[in-house]
């Protein structure tokens, strides 16, 4: 799926190993996927950017697919999204570079949101795939938005409760999970993804990093979230949202968004919530321009 990319596990500064795929010559570009999912989900999004004459980099994050999963501690911050952001860049220190555009889908977003809060000066530009500030979400939830996104609710219940229900058939529920926000349609997955998707997610530890990134988002990211407010970022970002999804609905998502980022722009997408997957062609074309204004100025 990824032909022509290296296949790396590369220890970081943070103390973890990360797998790590990349490939192509240009401004580089880092990818970052969601939950239950790993790197390959941008299979077919990474090679239209590297035709496009980006260096593009898919790492699985920390608790996903074949990198690290640490031990967690009782306020979740191993898992924090601030913890996830640094080992970003301390990969991108790794790899020697110093300054990059960063795309995040789902729980990528919100690693995506936190590095260039954290980290702006690194980030030359920001793109992240259907998903409104956490903040925001948790605040403004109705009954719309729990009965949509359960797992926010259900994954923060103290360990093992999740674990133990998801672990009984992992998966059962990451295709329960897959065809219902992509507003069944299981052709967007690949066979290959689908079953590189489910080992990945059929490991027990995996299982349980997957519950502490939301334990996180309902606790220390929402400290770290609060402390940021009413300070605009001045990296230029790209919104983008599934119109058949349920951010698009519930959010007036660009609006949103301007109340953390000087620049914004933003375009809903004819797919559900799998950008990558479900709208690879339009999703490309929209990173690509974006990007590409980025690197010329």
């Amino acid at each position: 799926m990824l032909d022509g990319f290296t296949d790396e596990r590369i220890p970081v500064a943070t103390g973890v190993t990360l797998r790590v795929r990349r490939a192509g010559d240009g401004p580089p570009v880092l990818l970052l996927h969601g939950f239950p999912q790993t790197h390959l989900c941008w299979h077919k999004v990474a090679p239209a950017l590297v035709a496009a004459g980006f260096d593009v980099i898919l790492p699985d994050l920390r608790g996903y697919g074949d990198s690290d999963k640490p031990d967690s501690a009782e306020d979740h911050a191993p898992y924090s999204k601030r913890a996830m952001a640094a080992d970003m860049v301390a990969l991108m220190d790794g790899l020697g570079v110093d300054r990059f555009a960063v795309a995040g889908h789902d729980r990528g977003g919100r690693v995506a949101h936190r590095l260039v809060r954290d980290h702006h000066e690194r980030v030359s530009a920001v793109a992240v795939l259907d998903i409104a500030p956490t903040l925001h979400m948790y605040e403004t939830a109705n009954r719309t938005f729990a009965t949509a996104y359960e797992h926010w609710f259900s994954l923060i219940q103290p360990a093992p409760f999740p674990e133990t229900l998801i672990g009984a058939d992992p998966g059962f529920y990451l295709a329960s999970k897959l065809g219902g926000w992509s507003q069944g349609n299981p052709s967007a997955f690949s066979d290959a993804a689908l079953s590189e998707y489910v080992r990945c997610f059929s490991d027990p530890a995996c299982i349980h990093a997957t519950c502490e990134d939301y334990r996180a988002s309902a606790g220390i990211d929402l400290d770290h979230d609060r402390a940021d407010e009413g300070a605009l970022c001045p990296v230029p970002l790209l919104s983008l949202w599934g119109a058949k999804g349920l951010v698009g609905k519930l959010y007036d998502v660009p609006a949103v968004w301007r109340a953390h980022f000087e620049t914004v722009e933003g375009a809903a997408l004819p797919c559900g919530h799998f950008l990558p997957e479900e709208g690879p062609d339009e999703t490309a074309e929209h990173l690509i321009a974006f990007f590409q204004r980025d690197r010329t100025g």
